[in-house]
């Protein structure tokens, strides 16, 4: 082992494998597809925030989770854009950014189920307990549970790079689209048991736990209307229900997906497709499937963008 690699800040990355036919067709998408999750996202929130009629639980905690994807996207999606037109030999970078990268990307991830956890709780408040809705889901109540879910996704994250920084480095190279825990630790010439052993259990509990609080909200939701006759109840429920386990299942889906896909060397260029998709899929349909499905918001985008009619002077 040679000492300039022992210990290195400066790291490369792989990066995607493109020709020079495709290069700028996936720069152009990629692009596009960042473009509108910034606008999308901040625009609802902006919107959210600006409009006292948007001023509910839902449309608040759904602010976490636009936040969220303009977050993970803003620090993973342009470094790729720009390494699509490096050779492969100068897609380099320094390790604190590497770490930096890292976080957020487990951070984005994390946050996703924390998010969507509470979003259910929401609402299961709404659906099952009506009259009590508006006691429960208070101000002070949607703060506690917005800072919970960043709060527990903080912690987890922390501990789970700080396992992997406090390793020594033997080499240099990532193979990744960008850094994440795994591509830290194996950069590592040392024992990396307690970080397996760390990763699996923090993988285990956070989807244990996520899919489990949805499928026993979803219970309670199903059973209640099921047991109620009111037709206003049950459709309400549909919606927004809907809405919400559309978004969990698409975040779901790529999650599960980008996991398994590190279990096969043999797709690493399909897993490293996954893993840039990870982050643009769900952080682009979030704000157009809760945009379409919400009357609230229809009708705040209708009269800002519809054009107003003067009556003509006498």
């Amino acid at each position: 082992m040679e000492n300039y690699t022992y210990n290195s800040l400066t790291l490369q990355l792989e990066g995607l494998r493109i020709t020079k036919t495709n290069k700028y067709p996936i720069f152009i998408f990629l692009l596009f597809i960042y473009v509108f999750i910034i606008i999308a996202n901040v625009g609802l929130v902006v919107l959210i925030w600006t409009e006292k009629s948007l001023h509910q639980p839902m449309y608040l905690l759904f602010c976490s989770l636009s936040i969220n994807d303009v977050m993970g996207n803003s620090l993973l999606v342009p470094r790729v854009l720009v390494d699509i037109h490096l050779p492969p030999s100068e897609r380099l970078i320094h390790y604190y950014e590497c770490v930096m990268q890292a976080f957020t990307a487990h951070m984005f991830g994390t946050n996703a189920h924390t998010v969507l956890m509470i979003m259910a709780f929401d609402r299961y408040v709404a659906i099952c307990n009506p009259l009590r809705y508006s006691t429960i889901m208070t101000d002070k109540m949607v703060m506690k549970l917005t800072v919970s879910a960043w709060g527990v996704a903080f912690v987890l994250v922390g501990i789970l790079l700080g396992l992997t920084i406090r390793l020594n480095r033997c080499e240099t190279f990532i193979m990744n689209p960008y850094c994440d825990n795994p591509s830290l630790f194996k950069l590592s010439c040392e024992n990396v048991f307690i970080n397996n052993v760390y990763g699996l259990t923090f993988t285990v509990v956070l989807l244990t736990s996520s899919i489990g609080s949805i499928i026993l909200t979803y219970w309670k939701i199903t059973a209640a209307c099921l047991t109620s006759k009111s037709k206003s109840l049950n459709s309400k429920a549909l919606k927004t229900c809907s809405t919400h386990l559309c978004l969990y299942l698409i975040m779901l889906a790529s999650g599960l997906i980008l996991i398994a896909l590190h279990r096969f060397p043999e797709y690493a260029e399909y897993r490293k497709i996954s893993a840039i998709l990870f982050n643009v899929v769900p952080g682009s349909l979030n704000p157009v499937i809760y945009g379409l499905q919400s009357k609230e918001i229809h009708k705040c985008l209708s009269s800002i963008f519809q054009p107003r009619k003067f009556k003509p002077s006498l």
